[in-house]
């Protein structure tokens, strides 16, 4: 019995430092693009091996990015449109997916595959014609000409239709029961019910925001709306390629979105919806 146990102690082992190892090598990345940021002049970002943790740390690379560019202006632009974005991305994929779940009416499925099918299609197609029909709504320039073409997205639906159709339907049935409308069971059961399924589609929709990159350059052109992903591709000429600054001006970029999956990541978890329900 002992020795099994060891046996088992030791894969245990074996396999905690293969994970280790294989985290350490996906983290490698942030973790040289952190190290870079701190690293003052004298020091070679270059060399091999790789020195993560620098010799000399310094907040200076940060100091000169946020002095040299309006990075609190890109910041405060970037958590708008990207609070916006999820905002809205919640609430119109919440509406849509609701009817497509629990009501019946005819063509409901084909509705819902004509949906699905639009996630095959790449943005660069349906590109050109956003952009004229910002231009058109007289959106261009504006906080929401960029959260224009995320106001909805059919991934949303589909992952919130499946997340409606996991509630029992008894809940439903008793809210009915008392009296209770269509909206107001949507939004005093439904949503509710399937909140794990919205803080995960809001940290996709978040991220996709946070980092997109190729929307805003064509709908900005006046740098006092540029979010954080054109502020700092605008590094690279004016330090001409110093990666010390990028690397900064990059974790500056990239620090957001790490602090909300720590914050909201307990939430990612299922909810007993159906606890209360014998069957």
């Amino acid at each position: 019995m002992q020795v099994k146990s060891q046996n088992q102690t030791q894969k245990t082992i074996i396999l905690y430092l293969v994970l280790g190892a294989i985290a350490f090598f996906m983290l490698f990345p942030l973790l040289w693009l952190i190290g870079t940021s701190l690293k003052s002049p004298t020091e070679n970002i270059f060399a091999f091996p790789p020195q993560l943790i620098p010799t000399q740390p310094t907040l200076e690379n940060f100091k000169i990015v946020w002095q040299t560019y309006p990075f609190g202006r890109y910041l405060f632009n970037s958590i708008f449109v990207a609070i916006l974005t999820v905002t809205f991305n919640l609430l119109f994929c919440s509406l849509a997916a609701y009817p497509l779940a629990r009501l019946k009416f005819r063509g409901r499925e084909i509705t819902f595959a004509l949906i699905v099918s639009t996630i095959m299609i790449p943005f660069q197609i349906v590109m050109i014609p956003l952009y004229i029909i910002t231009v058109q709504l007289g959106l261009r320039n504006t906080y929401l000409g960029v959260i224009f073409p995320s106001l909805a997205s059919a991934f949303g639906i589909f992952l919130l239709r499946q997340a409606f159709q996991g509630v029992p339907k008894e809940l439903e049935e008793a809210a009915r029961i008392d009296g209770c409308s269509e909206l107001g069971l949507w939004w005093h059961v439904m949503i509710p019910a399937i909140r794990p399924a919205l803080v995960t589609l809001a940290i996709f929709v978040f991220i996709g925001s946070w980092s997109d990159f190729l929307w805003p350059l064509i709908v900005l052109d006046r740098p006092e709306y540029y979010t954080l992903p054109l502020g700092v591709a605008t590094l690279t000429g004016t330090f001409s390629l110093d990666w010390r600054l990028i690397a900064a001006g990059s974790v500056i970029s990239i620090a957001p979105v790490l602090l909300l999956f720590i914050f909201v990541q307990r939430y990612i978890i299922p909810t007993d919806t159906g606890s209360g329900v014998k069957g």
